[in-house]
């Protein structure tokens, strides 16, 4: 099992403190979703001018950069222009980090039927196809926003080719959301699942839609479940675990909650293989 998790976790950690603690903790890679505050990592100089020094240190520690987790939304026609640049610029750091994986968001709808979304993101993923066909990097689609149900995540897949185009599954989003059973989205979108990323949670009372992050089996996402299925489909991707502490900085810390995810995804893999 490979285990990584996105720098969402720990917004104020220092690059030489990500490298050092995913080491200390035993994580195999590390998900770059910003640093110190800042999205777009590759407009920082660890990631420009020094990115040599970085991709070195990374591996020195014996770790992979697992994705570079963008701001690409699929169905803004506004920002289209600006999704193709930042692909553009997310590509060149997976060659020079030797990463397979951009991660993109579908979007929210903000009103406009679920046709027209379609056509916008079936333009920009058309374009992104002749950007990384021949790269060896795909583009994944997190099951997120209004494109959480397996069923709406199929229908940005229409037309892509499985070279350029994958699905992260967000296990929690589409269980929480929609009470989707893993086995279904297995069903459906198993063939381009390509990533994941993991988190548990409890659902708030008298709020509907809306839920509390907990640590890692002690909400009750069927996380269980979720990995069996994996396992069951041979699955060897890696295992992210997506703790949203720039959103919600309320939770706990990840030195905290980083290695309870560790212990948490090693048992659960040593107990599924007895």
């Amino acid at each position: 099992m490979k285990l990584s998790f996105t720098t969402l976790g720990c917004p104020k950690w220092e690059l030489e403190t990500i490298v050092s603690r995913a080491a200390e903790y035993g994580f195999d890679g590390i998900d770059f979703r910003g640093l110190l505050g800042h999205m777009n990592v590759y407009e920082l100089e660890p990631f420009a001018t020094s990115y040599a020094q970085t991709r070195d240190r990374i591996a020195d520690a014996g770790l992979e950069v697992t994705c570079f987790s963008s701001s690409i939304t699929l169905v803004s026609k506004e920002r289209e222009e600006q999704n193709l640049e930042e692909l553009k610029r997310y590509a060149e750091l997976c060659e020079r980090f030797g990463t397979r994986y951009i991660r993109a968001f579908g979007g929210k709808l903000g009103g406009k039927e679920r046709a027209e979304g379609i056509a916008v993101a079936a333009s920009l993923l058309s374009r992104a196809d002749a950007v990384l066909r021949g790269t060896g990097v795909k583009l994944i689609i997190e099951t997120h926003d209004d494109w959480t149900r397996c069923e709406d995540t199929l229908l940005l897949l229409e037309g892509t080719s499985p070279e350029t185009v994958g699905v992260l599954w967000d296990v929690h989003h589409p269980y929480r959301m929609f009470g989707e059973r893993p086995e279904r989205t297995w069903d459906v979108l198993g063939p381009r699942i390509e990533y994941t990323h993991w988190k548990d949670s409890l659902p708030n009372d008298g709020a509907q839609g809306t839920f509390t992050y907990r640590f890692m089996g002690e909400g009750d996402v069927p996380l269980r479940d979720m990995y069996a299925v994996l396992q069951a489909n041979r699955y060897d991707g890696w295992y992210t675990f997506e703790w949203e502490k720039h959103w919600h900085p309320a939770i706990e810390e990840p030195e905290e909650a980083f290695p309870r995810f560790v212990r948490y995804m090693r048992e659960l893999g040593a107990t599924s293989a007895r």
